[in-house]
């Protein structure tokens, strides 16, 4: 039996992967947090502390929520779902929503495996890891991509940065509420809720 040793990767090492590999790599590391960029930098997550694990239960709850009890529809997936962006990077966003048509347009297989779209409404909540820049370049991904809406949520500020295409990032300091708007009509979630 081989004995498995950890890989300890400094900052300014950027490991580059195909999107062929990074599928390998992934099913082979199922308890790791990976994504890939759009030119192929690995990215290895760190797993979340006890509050902001906390913080995305209840963000999908709410969004899961509003499909099963409250008449939206769609389909909603936590951080452990993988995208495959149409530009090259896989990514796994907090909270992410489909629209009911664009999820089936996709086969069974690529259903079940990493799904080869950019969701229309992402979340992404900042850990105390994890660099706010970094965050802003994923949300400016996921737009990029076809995203219709996301929310960039920083519960250390209580400030919400709200991407739309083709607009400026609104700033929003402590809110009380997000709405969904038109991307997910009647969707509201509280956020004194998730602050607390």
């Amino acid at each position: 039996m081989s004995q498995s040793l950890s890989l300890q990767l400094p900052e300014q090492l950027a490991l580059s992967v195909t999107a062929e590999q990074f599928a390998v790599l992934a099913a082979a590391n199922r308890e790791l947090h990976l994504e890939r960029t759009a030119t192929g930098e690995l990215i290895v997550n760190p797993p979340t502390g006890g509050n902001t694990g906390y913080r995305n239960s209840k963000i999908n709850y709410f969004l899961v929520r509003w499909i099963e009890e409250e008449g939206g529809n769609g389909r909603a997936f936590d951080s452990s779902t993988g995208f495959e962006l149409p530009k090259g990077g896989n990514r796994s966003p907090d909270a992410a929503w489909v629209s009911p048509d664009r999820w089936q347009t996709l086969t069974l297989e690529q259903q079940d495996g990493f799904i080869p779209l950019c969701p229309d409404f992402v979340v992404e909540l900042r850990s105390k890891s994890d660099r706010l820049q970094d965050l802003r370049s994923k949300m400016a991904e996921y737009i990029e991509n076809g995203a219709r809406l996301g929310w960039l949520i920083d519960p250390q500020s209580k400030r919400v940065e709200i991407y739309r295409p083709g607009q400026g990032v609104e700033v929003l300091e402590n809110p009380s509420t997000l709405s969904g708007e038109t991307v997910l009509p009647g969707f509201t979630l509280s956020l004194n809720r998730v602050w607390a």
